[in-house]
């Protein structure tokens, strides 16, 4: 998770956080990053097993709760990390992961292989750093851009003026809008 996550999503809170993936998977991989910090250093042998044995219950918890979020989670992620997914497999996961499996989607969101489909649908997740991944897409398409340009929850517009895909008509409106907020910066 990005610090700017955390400013973004304090508006929502009203209660406990939601425990996305993209928090939960960063929780694991630092628990493992300290199991491995662990196994580098010379304590004595029982403080050395105790504390393996709760590093490896914390870890095996923390993929328990991945695999309750999206099912077979680790598999899943392993499929949209390989460079040769298939688009069509990017949007079966996107189309079938729940809501909350924000790592996920944020992952299939930057594939060089996300279809223009996918990316319509993830454009409209609640998540800010997935429709950032969107509006900068290169296979987004004009009608998706041009969605994200009226994005009032974040500055989108930006990125989508300087998307290949975007509209010509949309991005001289976006870049005359850009080219006024300089001029009257420089003003100020």
């Amino acid at each position: 998770m990005r610090r700017s996550d955390l400013v973004q999503n304090k508006e929502k809170e009203k209660g406990p956080i939601d425990r996305t993936s993209q928090i939960v998977f960063g929780e694991r991989q630092h628990l493992l990053r300290v199991l491995d910090s662990l196994e580098g250093s010379n304590p004595p042998i029982a403080r050395l097993q105790q504390e393996r044995r709760l590093l490896e219950e914390l870890i095996h918890a923390r993929t328990r709760e991945l695999n309750q979020i999206n099912t077979a989670w680790d598999e899943k992620i392993g499929l949209v990390l390989s460079a040769e997914a298939k688009p069509e497999v990017l949007e079966k996961l996107a189309r079938q992961a729940p809501e909350s499996d924000f790592y996920l989607l944020r992952m299939i969101s930057e594939h060089p292989r996300a279809n223009a489909r996918t990316l319509q649908k993830l454009a409209r997740h609640c998540y800010g750093a997935i429709r950032e991944n969107v509006a900068r897409h290169p296979n987004a398409d004009g009608a998706t851009l041009a969605l994200l340009s009226k994005d009032r929850s974040q500055p989108l517009w930006y990125l989508v003026a300087f998307n290949p895909n975007t509209p010509v008509p949309l991005q001289r409106r976006l870049r005359d809008r850009l080219k006024r907020l300089g001029d009257a910066n420089a003003v100020k």
